[in-house]
């Protein structure tokens, strides 16, 4: 492919690599634009090519490419180097420099050994996908695609560059990655990547943990994420890293019918706008539900499945090894997700301080996912939940104006209760504050002037 041919959307990313190009030339190696950015500046239905993500490949070996880099870039990292990637930074570009390569994850291994080659095409065989086994050769701008990845973007296939147990064998987390890329391209997997991915997705365990949580990460975010769930459960796949997951598709009892609880949850997934941790706790609302399922004459219940499965969402995304601020915000909303339907003779004010209490600064990303785990097809049922929340949102905000609710606190701090009762600090201090808590959230702000009369009464009642 010729320079005039082309696509408009390649010249952030030409004019940003131009420079650079004459340099490898001018040593005698070769230089290749890879990855995402030459697929989505030549799939009609990418993003829009941007010079801020320069992936490139290189004949070079990292020693040659730091050299070559000297003089040129603000910036040069080194962090990669044994695996064959020197990072640089121009002005505010970022690039990344791979020597071609081919790494294979070896039995039991959770790092992949990694060898340097001469050959581009060897080194695109090596790459997960047909569809981002293209490259764009600098500085004379032909494409190489020798796997029909482009072919395969124009048909909706999702395809390995070789024998798909080839390449998950190279690196297990492909398998994650084929559910994600799917998904995001609206394409369907080859027959012969499934059925790898059905006998080989035990052999995602020796993937670190941290990889594990980053591509679940970036699935959630997905436009319409239960494409690529759907993927991971039906494979198999989500019992080596999310086995809650298919844990919900629940025996349909045919006499007490109940919902789907794994097609409803991936259905609030959807739903919910695309915010990481809400969309994290929309996927684990209800995993407490099959550990709590009871079916009695009156129907099938989950009494206490918010609690039970708030435990159960701690447990595996620790073991996924989330940050632990992550973890308290996901774990708390799905802790709470049915305090809404608690109340359903009305909001009075206490009720409201105490949810505003309780949601702290999740409010927001509590509300929506109340909303959004209404998926009945009732339209009644929906507008009467619709209606509610509307009514509950109107609430807090006509007595945040009055309270202050975000930031709910007693109407005496720990200094004035130590000096009104002549103590010092301890565990007194803590049950006194609690005391003044409670009253303020049952009576709204009473003043310093009778919470201190409150607080006595209450320390006479305690001697």
């Amino acid at each position: 492919m010729q320079s005039t041919s082309v696509p408009e959307r390649f010249r952030p990313l030409v004019s940003a690599t131009e420079e650079l190009a004459r340099r490898f030339a001018g040593a005698g190696r070769s230089l290749y634009l890879v990855g995402g950015s030459v697929r989505d500046a030549l799939f009609p239905a990418g993003a829009e090519a941007a010079a801020g993500d320069v992936d490139l490949t290189t004949d070079a070996r990292p020693e040659e490419i730091q050299r070559l880099l000297g003089g040129w870039a603000d910036d040069v990292w080194t962090q990669g180097a044994r695996f064959g990637t020197i990072g640089a930074r121009r002005g505010g570009q970022v690039y990344e420099i791979t020597t071609h390569r081919a790494e294979v994850y070896v039995p039991e291994s959770r790092k992949p050994e990694v060898t340097f080659g001469d050959d581009v095409v060897v080194d695109l065989s090596r790459r997960d996908f047909t569809i981002n086994a293209l490259a764009l050769r600098l500085p004379d701008l032909e494409l190489l695609d020798p796997f029909d990845g482009l072919g395969d973007l124009a048909a909706g296939r999702l395809r390995t560059p070789l024998d798909p147990e080839v390449s998950f064998g190279d690196d297990p987390l492909r398998m994650l990655r084929a559910a994600r890329f799917a998904a995001r391209f609206s394409l369907e997997p080859d027959p012969a990547l499934t059925a790898a991915v059905e006998r080989m997705h035990g052999r995602l365990s020796i993937v670190s943990a941290e990889r594990i949580r980053d591509e679940l990460d970036k699935m959630v975010m997905l436009d319409v994420p239960s494409a690529a769930l759907w993927f991971v459960v039906r494979t198999g796949l989500a019992e080596d890293f999310l086995p809650e997951l298919p844990g919900l598709a629940l025996e349909q009892d045919p006499i007490h019918r109940h919902k789907d609880v794994l097609a409803h949850t991936l259905a609030v997934v959807d739903k919910t706008s695309p915010h990481r941790l809400l969309r994290l706790a929309a996927l684990f609302h209800d995993v407490g539900k099959p550990r709590t399922r009871a079916i009695t004459d009156g129907g099938v219940s989950f009494h206490h499945h918010e609690v039970v499965g708030a435990r159960m969402t701690r447990t595996r995304m620790e073991a996924l090894r989330y940050p632990a601020g992550d973890v308290d915000t996901v774990v708390r909303l799905v802790e709470l997700h049915l305090r809404f339907h608690t109340y359903r003779l009305g909001w009075t004010d206490k009720a409201v301080r105490r949810y505003v209490r309780d949601a702290g600064p999740h409010l927001d990303l509590l509300n929506e996912l109340t909303r959004c785990d209404c998926t009945t097809r009732n339209a009644a049922k929906a507008r009467a939940l619709a209606r509610r929340m509307d009514e509950l949102e109107a609430r807090i905000t006509e007595l945040g104006e009055q309270e202050e609710l975000q930031a709910l606190r007693p109407d005496l701090d720990g200094n004035q209760i130590m000096e009104l009762l002549g103590i010092g600090p301890g565990r007194v201090v803590g049950q006194a504050l609690n005391f003044l808590m409670e009253l303020r959230l049952d009576e709204g702000p009473l003043g310093e002037e009778e919470a201190a009369a409150r607080l006595r009464e209450w320390w006479a009642g305690q001697q």
